[in-house]
């Protein structure tokens, strides 16, 4: 976050305090040290990597065994291996910079991708475990080769261990900032990817254990029941979480706003500009992964011409702008009469 303060800083005019602490607060919005993703994306490929390995040993196993929830398992990979892609293109989409068409950049691109990356881990991961675990309940069908199978989850479960463990690191690293547990900052964060890749990685790892425990009653009890719950039960873990992430893509989708702690830091920030007298309103809308636009009013110091006014707001909303986590401002004064907030 230091690093990224202090681009922010020499953004603003040198020798100007003031305007580089408005941007520096801004960008704990952010909760990230790098701008741009690169720390996501880094998440999302080693993922990715886990993803395909983990699909094909599973595939050969599911193959080798017949069984059902080896099977739910590989499908889950396959699907997580696809969400991958669509994590990727969300990355490189979000970062495109602004145009004519899209003044506040494309962040929200991030969003609509990972939302089809969630809609795919519920048809392709869920849809399919649980068709297959019903199947298998009317028509089950004997299966072999257990040590393979359990060889085969096992090294899957040190691989998604691997990815999951990234994204966990990514994810403290931002709670820290914020003051939160690594869970609430995981379903808190502006940046989807990581709340995706964290998600399905969980998701994987309790399926795992799920499927080594349905292969193992199959084995013992040499009844395929046990083997087709379990396939079901990671559809119906696959289906939850793929909800959990649809819901959160939709909140940022509609619009969502920062943090109250980042809006009082922003209120702070504002009313320490010699020039502003008091804030009315502030709303800051997070419009990308670390990317919020500001909108506010404020009442400025003396009483200038319309015109010497508006030269003044515009300078103040270039500062604010100037912080790599700022899409855009748009500052108006405040009426006498509007309530000064108070933080």
């Amino acid at each position: 976050m230091a690093d990224e303060q202090e681009r922010a800083g020499a953004s603003a005019a040198p020798g100007d305090g003031a305007a580089r602490r408005s941007p520096n607060l801004l960008v704990s919005v952010s909760g990230s040290a790098r701008p741009g993703g690169s720390e996501s994306a880094l998440t999302v490929l080693v993922a990715l990597a886990a993803n395909l390995l983990v699909a094909v040993a599973k595939s050969v196993a599911a193959a080798l065994t017949g069984s059902a929830s080896i099977l739910a398992e590989a499908a889950h990979s396959w699907a997580d291996t696809g969400n991958e892609v669509f994590l990727l293109i969300a990355n490189r989409r979000s970062v495109r910079p602004p145009d004519r068409a899209h003044p506040l950049g494309h962040g929200r691109e991030a969003y609509v991708w990972s939302l089809f990356a969630a809609l795919g881990l519920f048809v392709a991961g869920a849809a399919v475990s649980v068709t297959h675990g019903v199947q298998e309940l009317f028509r089950p069908e004997p299966a072999g080769d257990f040590i393979v199978g359990y060889a085969v989850l096992a090294v899957s479960f040190v691989l998604e261990g691997v990815s999951f463990l990234r994204s966990v690191r990514q994810a403290r690293v931002e709670a820290e900032l914020f003051h939160r547990d690594v869970i609430e900052q995981v379903l808190a964060t502006s940046d989807p990817t990581l709340r995706a890749v964290f998600a399905e990685d969980s998701a994987a790892l309790i399926g795992l254990v799920v499927a080594a425990a349905g292969l193992a009653a199959h084995q013992l009890t040499g009844s395929a029941t046990p083997d087709a719950i379990g396939s079901i039960l990671v559809g119906v873990l696959l289906a939850l979480v793929a909800l959990v992430l649809i819901n959160c893509n939709r909140r940022f989708l509609i619009g969502q706003e920062a943090d109250p702690r980042v809006l009082a830091a922003t209120v702070r920030a504002l009313l320490d500009e010699p020039e502003v007298a008091r804030v009315t309103y502030l709303r800051l809308e997070i419009v990308g992964p670390r990317m919020v636009s500001v909108v506010g009013d404020v009442d400025l110091v003396g009483d200038d011409a319309e015109s010497h006014l508006a030269v003044r707001l515009r300078a103040l909303e270039a500062r604010i702008t100037a912080s790599p986590a700022v899409a855009g401002t748009v500052l108006s004064l405040s009426a006498p009469d509007e309530p000064t907030l108070v933080v």
